[in-house]
């Protein structure tokens, strides 16, 4: 009985296996082409948002030093 079942179960795996490969179909040329133009996009608000990224995490450390100092000398 148990024989069985793992014949079964590898010719199903078997199956899922063909089916995926048949689905994973070439996109279009201009599919491909608008993905890389959201990439690039992508990329470049990435650089943009870095330098602001900074900004901000050391302005809210400085404040918090800031804090610390005016705390101790009242």
């Amino acid at each position: 009985m148990f024989k069985n079942i793992g014949v079964v179960l590898t010719s199903i795996m078997g199956l899922m296996i063909v089916s995926v490969e048949s689905a994973n179909a070439a996109l279009n040329a201009g599919v491909a082409a608008g993905f890389t133009a959201l990439q690039v996009d992508s990329l470049a608000l990435v650089d943009l948002v870095w330098p602001v990224t900074i900004s901000v995490t050391v302005a809210f450390i400085i404040l918090g030093l800031f804090k610390k100092a005016a705390g101790k000398a009242v």
